[in-house]
């Protein structure tokens, strides 16, 4: 599908279809199982596409395209650092608007629309820190400002992906759009206590709150992948965004559950009890990736696993440098034997659940022969 994404994109460059075209003509065609086979455009021709006989790798970024891609990613992060730099504020934006119709609206390059959309999130974020301040700690008085602070965010990148239609865009105008629920909630909840510290004497329900949240998150993107089951349409991009934020959404809220203590910053604490728990989180967001087939989902929680097992050897009466290297080479060959052996794992996870279930999810093929 990346050739011929490519051959298409090449086809809007030289003038010889508009980019709306390239971007109907695209889904049409591989929907219909036509391939780049060999080396150029001239081989192309139809392949069986079957749902039993799909890609074995279903989860390529989309984002990544080529070399070209990434010296205009280049360009595009020097220069608005340069102007960020010398400028004000509200000179950036336009700058940002201006690329995105350059590069984005008309050239269609993936890797700058995502630079150019975090660095819109970057924007909106100083932006909204100069008109509210939401406040040091989640844990005291979630006043109005805090809910002002977050609301600009689905906003400003909702207005984006309606021009631009970044699926990284729309991914972080859901997250934000949840974010601010989530202050909303947390702001019922105290007004109705009647308490200002309402969390900070009543942590358990504040991690509850965040729970809700990050289980929100991961079923929209669980709505936006099964939608795709065979990734060929930018739902698809979505999903992977929004599994990538839903993996440490709720670690952080299975580790928040387990803190009474109000630190957040206590991330690799050493109690016996916690972080036997964390590992066994991991390792249950690892097997939920394989069976919806996501690897981002898996390789967000690895840093939560680092510190886990980090927290695992510290217990110990080994060295600094033995439990910082150990833990290295366990959370390595963890990624390795997930990694060479993701296919294999999918089929024996998959073959275990009920028909109606795995029909649903993205099929686990046999690697493609030559």
């Amino acid at each position: 599908m990346t050739e011929l994404r490519s051959i298409l994109d090449e086809a809007v460059r030289q003038e010889l279809i508009s980019p709306e075209a390239g971007a109907r003509l695209l889904p049409f065609l591989t929907e219909r199982g036509v391939a780049v086979i060999g080396g150029g455009p001239a081989e192309a021709q139809p392949a069986m596409a079957a749902e039993g006989q799909a890609w074995s790798d279903t989860e390529t970024p989309r984002f990544v395209r080529g070399f070209h891609d990434v010296l205009i990613t280049i360009g595009v992060v020097v220069a608005l650092g340069g102007l960020w730099g010398l400028a004000a504020l509200y000179a950036v934006l336009p700058a940002i608007i201006v690329l995105s119709e350059i590069l984005v609206r008309r050239q269609r390059l993936a890797l700058p629309a995502v630079s150019l959309t975090i660095a819109l999130l970057c924007w909106t974020f100083l932006l909204m820190s100069l008109f509210f301040k939401p406040g040091t700690s989640v844990f005291n008085d979630i006043g109005a400002e805090a809910t002002q602070f977050v609301a600009g965010f689905p906003i400003i990148l909702g207005l984006y992906y309606a021009r631009y239609r970044v699926p990284l865009s729309l991914a972080l105008c859901i997250t934000s759009a949840l974010a601010l629920v989530l202050t909303l909630l947390l702001r019922l909840m105290q007004w109705a206590s009647g308490d200002p510290q309402f969390f900070s004497n009543h942590p358990l329900l504040l991690a509850v709150a965040f729970l809700v949240c990050a289980l929100g998150l991961f079923a929209t993107a669980l709505y936006f992948d099964l939608g795709d089951r065979l990734r060929r349409t930018t739902r698809s991009d979505i999903a992977f965004w929004l599994h990538l934020g839903a993996a440490p959404a709720l670690l952080f809220s299975v580790r928040l559950l387990m803190s009474f203590d109000g630190n957040l910053l206590d991330v690799a604490q050493a109690v016996s009890i916690k972080t036997p728990i964390i590992v066994i989180s991991v390792a249950v967001l690892m097997l939920i990736g394989l069976v919806i087939d996501r690897r981002a989902f898996v390789t967000s929680g690895l840093l939560s696993l680092g510190f886990a097992i980090y927290g695992i050897f510290r217990q110990g009466s080994a060295t600094v440098d033995t439990y910082i290297f150990t833990t290295l080479i366990v959370v390595g060959a963890i990624v390795l034997v997930i990694g060479t052996g993701w296919m294999p794992l999918r089929r024996i996870v998959l073959r275990a659940l009920p028909a109606a279930i795995s029909q649903r999810l993205p099929p686990a093929v046999l690697e493609a022969t030559p």
